[in-house]
């Protein structure tokens, strides 16, 4: 049962409000005004009654505090996206928010703090990312009793500007290729078979059939903090890849005396492939040689795309080479690659429709020798 209660001490007069939570725990508040205590109390019941209600001890842990924590429950998070969370809220969450109590985080604090990350230089898409992150932490205190609503819900975020994708012809690829030397076929397998960079690098000898050219893609590697760290593919996502023929004999060489477990594509020394470590010492001198500065390996991935499409696949084939969650994912990314293939099926139509016979006129079924009837 709540209540209030008058306190006298040196003369001075106060008002406590007790109250049980949800839990039956008795609760208590010291007011200076009777109104005040009063206020409290109808605020505290009706938000028992609605669900909204927060032990106002719960939320007095800092933001530092509960990033700890919610991070330790992201036990699904893969080793690569673990560390991307750590170093977002080293970078931009902590130094601002770290010493903040939970119960503090107000919605136009956050909108503010999200405007001076933009006017600091920060990307659009950096800056939605770094907010997701933080709205995730707040997220996960609301299901835990310790906000009543997520702050960071209904903050406005800058344009995130899309970068143009760079689509290279078959004569750029063969230049890059060869421009890699020793490594001509990683180029070649990346541009015409759209694995991402982690999945050609941990594809195994296994997972080749060329018979059926065919590589199934069911392992990805990154490098996290200098380790590499395997896993699934992005989502999760196994897939099987078409082979082009004319890679066939080259995947064969490759391979010739490996075990069935020793990795395809490895260093000079025979080592698993690093990104940067591949971006210095072939990628990027490669990329300047056949004059494509600033090209990046993940561009090869939209080249695959690309030439599938000028080659006639749908886009239904071209998700599941790509291993995307939808065809709808890859129309949203790939979209103007397929405007020509909507000019084709416009004329297809226009092609059909010229073979159609013109309606007849009205009364001329005679003119298609409809026997007259006789009487």
């Amino acid at each position: 049962m709540a209540s209030v209660e008058k306190r006298v001490r040196n003369g001075r007069s106060t008002w406590l409000a007790r109250w049980r939570d949800p839990s039956g725990a008795q609760r208590k508040r010291t007011f200076v005004k009777k109104v005040d205590a009063d206020r409290h109390l109808v605020g505290v019941e009706s938000r028992m009654l609605d669900g909204s209600y927060v032990d106002p001890a719960r939320s007095r842990v800092t933001v530092a505090a509960w990033s700890a924590t919610w991070l330790e429950a992201q036990a699904h998070l893969k080793p690569s996206t673990r560390a991307r969370y750590e170093g977002i809220m080293g970078r931009h969450i902590l130094p601002a928010w770290g010493v903040i109590p939970l119960s503090s985080v107000a919605h136009s604090d956050v909108a503010a703090w999200t405007t001076k990350l933009s006017a600091d230089g920060l990307a659009g898409s950096t800056v939605r990312y770094v907010h997701r992150v933080f709205s995730l932490i707040l997220e996960h205190a609301v299901r835990d009793g310790r906000l009543a609503r997520n702050p960071a819900t209904g903050v406005r975020m800058p344009r995130a500007r899309t970068p143009e994708k760079r689509f290279l012809t078959h004569a750029q690829v063969a230049t890059l290729a060869d421009a890699a030397g020793n490594q001509r076929l990683v180029i070649l397998v990346l541009a015409y078979c759209g694995l991402r960079w982690g999945e050609m690098a941990a594809l195994r000898v296994v997972r080749l059939d060329l018979t059926r050219r065919r590589m199934d893609v069911a392992e990805s590697v990154t490098e996290v903090r200098g380790t590499l760290t395997w896993g699934l593919p992005k989502n999760h996502q196994q897939r099987s890849v078409p082979v082009p023929r004319f890679l066939v004999d080259a995947l064969a060489e490759q391979v010739a005396g490996k075990a069935s477990d020793d990795l395809v594509f490895t260093t000079v020394r025979g080592a698993a492939l690093r990104n940067l470590n591949f971006r210095r010492d072939v990628f990027d001198r490669a990329a300047i040689t056949a004059g494509l500065d600033g090209l990046t390996p993940h561009e090869l991935r939209h080249t695959a795309a690309s030439l599938a499409v000028s080659a006639g696949a749908n886009v239904k084939s071209i998700q599941r080479m790509l291993g995307h969650a939808s065809a709808a994912m890859t129309l949203d990314v790939y979209s103007g690659l397929f405007d020509d293939d909507l000019d084709a099926v416009a004329d297809r139509m226009d092609a059909a429709a010229a073979r159609v016979p013109p309606a007849c006129p009205e009364g001329a079924e005679g003119a298609l020798g409809e026997r007259p009837t006789t009487s």
